[in-house]
């Protein structure tokens, strides 16, 4: 996985602001309709949310000190909002179809297997901590 890769793509598609979280959203209610009642009705305050989380995954992903941290206490505050360990996979897929959409010629296999692996980490940080107990 390279770091600057990473950062580098989020800087493009991240360029397109509020509208790359709209497309997020948008493919994931796609293809888990049932996840839509999970969030609020305006989703407007949840986009900025998503934009500001990945943004700051992003700009600390090779400083594991900041970054797993950061994930421990996003992933106890998603479990706190009824996030279960199966509904990863298919915010994974959404992020993936949005990066690659917002990426355009640019993405290619390589970038693919990056992000694959950095949500895979993410992913696996933010479930553990989920599953430790509270107290």
């Amino acid at each position: 996985m390279d770091p600057q890769k990473l950062k580098d793509n989020f800087a493009q598609v991240g360029s397109n602001g509020i509208v790359v979280a709209e497309y997020f959203y948008a493919d994931l209610f796609a293809r888990e309709p049932q996840l839509r009642s999970m969030f609020p009705a305006s989703m407007n305050k949840q986009h900025e949310v998503l934009l500001g989380a990945l943004s700051q995954i992003v700009s600390t992903v090779d400083d594991t000190g900041e970054l797993v941290p950061f994930l421990q206490d996003l992933g106890r505050r998603h479990h706190g909002f009824g996030v279960a360990a199966e509904h990863y996979a298919p915010v994974g897929a959404s992020l993936l179809a949005t990066l690659a959409y917002f990426s355009g010629p640019d993405w290619n296999e390589d970038l693919e297997r990056d992000w694959t692996a950095a949500y895979g980490l993410v992913a696996q940080v933010m479930t553990e901590a989920a599953a430790e107990p509270v107290g």
